[in-house]
């Protein structure tokens, strides 16, 4: 037996690929990066990087390079007078193959 393992890309359906890709992040950031085949994505939490690189290239048909995420700590605000938290956010940096883009000003069908 040899010791490498061999990885199983996951199966997602439609539902679970529309609740890892939550919303595309429109920043300046973000459309800058897009000149360097790169889409920024808000993604659920527990989301892993297989599972964000197959549901982009499900739902948008595009082949995906490579997934470097981040968890943003949510800050610590005041609401109405009260401390309050903002919740933890996910993001996943998706690099695209080179001649691929995805259009984020048209909604998917």
């Amino acid at each position: 037996m040899s010791g490498t393992k061999t990885r199983r890309k996951p199966v997602l359906s439609r539902e679970s690929m529309y609740q890892i890709i939550r919303a595309p992040v429109v920043t300046e950031k973000a459309t800058a990066l897009s000149e360097r085949n790169q889409v920024v994505f808000r993604v659920a939490l527990e989301a892993s990087k297989p599972e964000i690189k197959a549901a982009v290239e499900g739902l948008f048909g595009v082949k995906v390079l490579g997934v470097n995420t981040l968890v943003a700590k949510g800050k610590t605000k005041r609401f109405k007078g009260r401390p309050g938290q903002r919740s933890d956010v996910k993001k996943a940096f998706v690099r695209l193959a080179e001649g691929q883009s995805i259009d984020l000003s048209t909604g998917l069908a």
